[in-house]
């Protein structure tokens, strides 16, 4: 009310509405409304001394409930909020043109805009969010959690619950998964547009692990499989700024009425499989989404229908296919090491930083976003995985390790430390598989003194085992340091005696 009260003052020093405008920083039709509203409620400068802001307020804003404008036509408000909900470029403006069209005798643009925001403000949060149609999804799970038995080992563990909410209908999608993984959080995106037949513009999830490297408002760092996803559906990731709900007030709610309506509904039921919970939370949520919001006749599933479903993008051809990225470095063996297992790229790459991209079936390496390999994915452990095209003609002219290098750094260690190395490069299918192993020797030898290593090498010839794994374990444990066991002595010989009985006294005769 402060405003109204400079307003007049400055219109009775004789300034104009520009000047007027430009002094208080309001628009000129703003200042035009305030001292129309002061001539009709009989005032002027300077306001009576006893008249406070609420008076002052009372006296100039509340004037159409009692007045003779209290017979306009009122707009159909819950309409009117449906159609800004329709595009980004339908307007108040433009929804007050036309109803001035079909009511001449209707509300000013002012008093439609005023009575609009108050008629908002009395809605549903959920109603009162103002997202275009189709263009926001809010993601999150749930606190609460779900108990689940697993039928065969009676172990109970808390499913997770994920939420997604469209921003223009409040259309809700819930599911239970195992635990919040990268892998659960990604299927359950799938299923939720899948769910919604189609994808939303943006996407705005919590600043999750799963989801989300680094949070940062400015420059949030995605995961790369969560990059992925949004690429491969066409949308666009824009996490909220940390510990500010608000951002994301149509989630909490969301997350809210799930907790409330699906979850608190299903607390007394025992599950054994996460199929049967989830058809439960499926039956709970379209019961939710067709519950009419409080105090109107529309539910969330007839603004979906209605509203948000036409803006929705396709759903691509094809479903995503979950996949996991890791930064590597190529050792000189050109094999780059995912899931403890070696797979080869072209030995031009020794020494250069690559990205591995992992699916459940195959494995792709990038270089400078180029892939330069691609192998079936192995599921056992510590195998080598090589393209006959990714090895050098000739490893003496391309490689700065060689088989001859490296029996020669072993021999001028130790003569132990040779035959252990010799044995490492002869026993792979391939010479350049060893050269691993051989670095990890040359590594023991700085960290433990080339005596130690040598006593060591002795030792695991001596055991019959002359392997990486063998040596290091000897050092750490120090057995490099005990003296070296005698051989085992062999068994006496039987001595000769009359009441010895020899072989053939078990002879039976014919």
């Amino acid at each position: 009310m402060r405003q109204v009260g400079e307003v007049l003052r400055l219109r009775a020093e004789g300034l104009s509405l520009r000047q007027i405008s430009q002094s208080l920083g309001v628009g000129a039709t703003t200042v035009h409304e305030y001292l129309w509203r002061a001539r009709a409620a009989g005032l002027e400068w300077p306001l009576p001394a006893e008249m406070g802001p609420e008076e002052l307020e009372a006296r100039l804003f509340r004037l159409e409930e009692s007045g003779p404008h209290t017979t306009r036509p009122e707009p159909d408000w819950q309409e009117v909020h449906r159609e800004l909900r329709r595009g980004r470029h339908v307007t108040l403006r433009l929804l007050w043109l036309e109803y001035r069209r079909a009511q001449p005798e209707g509300w000013g643009y002012t008093q439609f805009c005023v009575r609009y925001r108050r008629w908002l403000g009395q809605q549903d949060l959920v109603m009162r969010q103002e997202h275009p149609a189709g263009e926001r999804a809010f993601v999150d799970f749930c606190g609460d959690t779900m108990a689940v038995t697993d039928a065969e080992t009676g172990e109970v563990f808390e499913a997770q619950v994920f939420v997604a909410v469209l921003g223009a209908s409040g259309y809700l999608y819930a599911e239970a998964v195992r635990r919040q993984d990268l892998e659960s959080w990604l299927g359950a995106h799938a299923r939720t547009f899948e769910f919604f037949g189609g994808v939303p513009r943006t996407l705005v999830p919590d600043n999750l692990k799963a989801g989300v490297s680094r949070a940062c408002w400015y420059d949030p760092e995605l995961n790369p499989s969560y990059l992925e996803l949004a690429r491969h559906y066409g949308t666009v990731v824009l996490p909220t700024r940390p510990k500010h709900p608000r951002d994301k007030a149509a989630v909490e709610v969301g997350v809210q009425v799930v907790e409330r309506w699906v979850l608190a509904p299903l607390r007394k039921r025992r599950y054994f499989a996460l199929a049967q919970l989830n058809a439960d939370i499926a039956e709970q949520v379209a019961e939710v989404n067709g519950r009419p919001f409080r105090g109107l006749q529309v539910s969330r599933r007839d603004l979906f229908r209605d509203v948000e479903r036409s803006a929705l993008r396709p759903l691509p051809e094809r479903r995503y296919e979950f996949a996991t990225w890791k930064k590597a470095k190529v050792n000189i063996d050109y094999h780059v090491e995912f899931d403890l297992n070696y797979y080869s790229v072209p030995y031009r790459l020794v020494h250069e930083q690559v990205e591995v991209r992992a699916t459940a079936t195959t494995v792709e390496v990038f270089r400078a976003h180029q892939r330069v390999a691609s192998h079936v994915r192995s599921h056992a452990r510590r195998r080598f995985i090589t393209c006959p095209e990714h090895r050098p003609a000739s490893h003496r002219a391309h490689l700065e390790w060689t088989p001859s290098r490296l029996l020669g750094w072993a021999s001028g260690v130790g003569a132990e430390v040779e035959k252990v190395v010799d044995t490492i490069l002869r026993t792979r299918p391939h010479p350049e598989q060893g050269y691993r192993a051989c670095l990890g020797l040359m590594r023991l030898a700085k960290r433990y003194g080339p005596e130690r290593l040598t006593a060591a090498c002795g030792r695991a010839l001596a055991l019959g085992s002359p392997s990486y794994r063998t040596v290091e374990s000897i050092l750490k444990t120090g057995q490099d340091r005990l003296p070296m066991p005698n051989p085992r002595p062999l068994p006496p010989a039987p001595f000769e005696h009359e009441n010895v009985r020899g072989a053939d006294y078990y002879r039976v005769e014919a």
